[in-house]
């Protein structure tokens, strides 16, 4: 049922919605390896010592994960649609995945361009712009479908999902602040 949802939503079959199912476990289980990958990451990065990359990728990450679904959350209580929101997150959740083939299209692409002429670094920005926008229109239809709003509402959750999606990816990295010291020698 979840490839079959995700192979209509990415169609933009808004049908593909129903697929999902709107249950706790469901939910927990579209969210496990959206969690499992950014620790596994931390875990090989502090494994080659550098631990307070670690912790801050790891922290950013899982912050980024789950604000997703806490928005989703909070705009299906302000547009009265609650018991749309766990089928939506978890929609949302499982289409995080579509980026791997979506990549794939793009790469077979670029390399047709770069065969008709169109220079390396050019067909790489094109195909990169092509896959971020196939990606924010596939969360915005999933917004639309899911919590059943309109085209205006679910741009405006589309636009916050980004922006808090990106303070907690980015910001970590480029604010600037220092790291906090953590010395793990000295603990016990």
């Amino acid at each position: 049922m979840i490839l079959q949802g995700l192979f209509k939503l990415a169609r933009g079959n808004a049908k593909g919605i129903e697929e999902f199912s709107g249950t706790k476990e469901a939910f927990s289980a579209s969210l496990a390896p959206l969690i499992a990958f950014p620790l596994v990451g931390a875990m090989i990065t502090a494994a080659g010592g550098d631990w307070k990359t670690a912790i801050l990728g790891a922290l950013s990450r899982l912050c980024a994960v789950l604000t997703l679904p806490l928005i989703t959350y909070e705009f299906s209580k302000l547009f009265g649609k609650t018991n749309l929101w766990l089928r939506t997150a978890t929609a949302l959740n499982w289409c995080f995945w579509l980026v791997l083939p979506a990549i794939f299209l793009a790469a077979l692409l670029g390399s047709f361009f770069v065969q008709f002429g169109l220079p390396l670094i050019r067909a790489e920005k094109v195909v990169l712009e092509l896959v971020a926008f196939y990606l924010l229109w596939n969360r915005w239809f999933v917004f639309k479908a899911g919590l059943q709003l309109n085209i205006w509402r679910a741009l405006l959750v589309l636009a916050v999902s980004l922006v808090a999606t990106a303070l907690f990816a980015v910001a970590p990295w480029t604010a600037g602040l220092p790291a906090p010291n953590l010395d793990f020698a000295s603990l016990p």
